[in-house]
């Protein structure tokens, strides 16, 4: 007796001849190579956390003959002036330990401090503000240290400000360097002491100033930061305005330059017709510097080669590929680089500017060449007469288009007919009748 029997349910739900629904087989995953057949069984074919590398993957290393060791020898360094030695673990090959100065030796750095003798101090270096005994002690003490002049001034006998010490160090340097450029053969105008003299005052008063700026309270920075951001505001606004007066500047120049084209185009004389294109090209790339001009202030901060680049565009915007390409041959031939290789203001202008009239220079040659081929045309032209007027025009009647009777044109046409010595017509009557349309009623 089960469940079932105690509830009064019957013991099958389900038609006998309904059959149970099979269960899918679940694919049967392939172990992948690499992985031990337990590790897989524990992991149940979930990937790992760190990412299985197959061995062919890695790289052989090859094989060597060589055998290494490590072991605790004794160094020297050059840098050192005690010869001390010291220990340190060596990689030995093949039991042959390694020779030469030691590898961070390289890393010592020293400055070359000039030194000079009593008759050079005497002859050169004399100065009321100092002794030779505090000279000779600034440079051991710069010797000592490396020109680490904190650490001078703080080891130095009198109370010297860094300053003071820094530019007696270099006024002397310089001397020296000088003085003996003159007795000995040899150019110094491009060394660093010489090129570049030390200002004590400008020193002084940097260090003012940053210690000023160090010492600000909150409240003097936020007063600085709100005066700062007032005159970015103040900055923005003009360059506002100023860009809007150039457009507008640009605009009417624009419209300028089309009234002159139309008026050279239209109402000039017919010798000045010739020169059109060359006043609509002019007028044209003066527009277009302008607008580059006006794109590069909106810019605000810019490379120069970038605005040489707009500049260079905007100028040969009215020429062809093939008049650029032909203006780069010419730049070529001159011996000029294609863009400059210091690009300084002056550079850029010149530069541009030669651009330009190089490409004048082909326009008025391709005009001659017109001009040549039109003159060799009407002297080779064999339909020219010498009786043949070259300018004759042909003026129509304004009267004969309209507004006249029709007696007129017989009469014309009867004086017509007798200058050719025919016989003269009967005129037409002033009206005539249109002939009448058949009927069907005719037929």
């Amino acid at each position: 007796m089960d469940a079932k029997d105690i509830l009064g349910l019957p013991k099958s739900t389900h038609p006998a001849s309904q059959e149970k629904k099979s269960r899918p087989l679940k694919e049967s995953q392939r172990k992948p190579d690499g992985i031990s057949r337990e590790v897989y069984a524990l992991t149940g074919g979930v990937p790992p956390l760190m990412p299985a590398v197959e061995p062919l993957q890695l790289k052989k290393r090859p094989p060597t003959d060589e055998k290494i060791t490590w072991q605790w020898l004794p160094f020297t360094s050059s840098a050192r002036k005690d010869n001390l030695r010291l220990y340190h673990w060596v990689k030995v090959v093949n039991g042959v330990p390694p020779t030469g100065d030691y590898s961070f030796a390289k890393y010592n750095k020293s400055v070359d401090v000039v030194k000079y003798t009593d008759e050079e101090y005497e002859k050169h270096l004399t100065d009321d503000m100092w002794t030779k005994e505090e000279t000779d002690q600034l440079f051991e003490l710069c010797q000592q240290f490396d020109l680490r002049f904190i650490v001078i001034a703080d080891r130095f006998s009198s109370s010297r400000t860094v300053e003071e010490l820094k530019e007696r160090y270099y006024k002397v340097s310089r001397s020296i360097l000088i003085a003996r450029a003159a007795a000995l053969p040899g150019d110094v105008s491009e060394h660093p002491i010489v090129k570049e003299r030390y200002k004590f005052t400008q020193e002084r008063d940097r260090k003012r100033a940053l210690s000023m700026v160090l010492s600000q309270t909150k409240h003097q920075e936020r007063k600085d930061s709100e005066v700062l951001a007032e005159a970015k505001r103040i900055a923005e606004s003009r360059m506002t305005a100023r860009n809007a007066k150039e457009s507008e500047l640009l605009v009417t120049f624009t419209m300028d330059s089309e009234r002159a084209i139309v008026f050279g185009g239209t109402l000039s004389r017919p010798s000045n017709s010739e020169f059109a294109p060359a006043m609509v090209a002019h007028s044209t790339s003066m527009a277009e510097n302008a607008s580059t001009l006006a794109s590069l202030r909106m810019l605000r901060v810019y490379l120069r080669t970038y605005a040489l680049d707009q500049m260079i565009q905007a100028a040969s915007s009215s020429a062809g590929l093939r008049t650029i390409k032909r203006i780069e041959q010419s730049l070529q031939e001159l011996g000029v680089n294609l863009k400059p290789r210091v690009p300084t203001k002056a550079v850029c202008a010149q530069h541009l500017e030669l651009r330009k009239e190089i490409l004048t220079l082909l326009n008025l040659q391709k005009q001659l060449q017109y001009k040549e081929a039109e003159g060799s045309s009407y002297r080779d032209s064999p339909y020219e007469t010498p009786g043949t007027p070259k300018d004759s025009t042909f003026v129509p009647d304004s009267t004969s288009f309209g507004g006249e009777l029709l007696g007129d044109r017989v009469g014309k046409r009867d004086q017509k007919r007798k200058a050719l010595g025919r016989a003269e017509a009967p005129s037409l009557p002033a009206q005539s009748k249109r002939p009448r349309k058949l009927r069907a009623s005719d037929l």
